[in-house]
């Protein structure tokens, strides 16, 4: 659906044309919410591993005993 700016818009056409620009921002805002929920969770898997890398040495049963 082509609209020009000399062509007199009757409501119908604004509707639907501000439908389908309403969902398409819709669906790029989800996709963008979507990506930043990955990026959180991958960062914080990767700060949880470095964690328990880190705690590892204080945890690890068979050092404590050895002073």
């Amino acid at each position: 659906m082509l609209i020009r700016k000399d062509e007199d818009l009757d409501p119908i056409k604004t509707e639907i044309f501000d439908a389908v620009v309403g969902f398409e921002a819709e669906k790029s805002l989800e996709a963008k919410r979507s990506h930043s929920q990955r990026l959180l969770q991958a960062r914080r898997a990767i700060e949880q591993h470095r964690e328990e890398m880190e705690l590892s040495t204080y945890l690890d049963q068979d050092h404590w005993f050895d002073d």
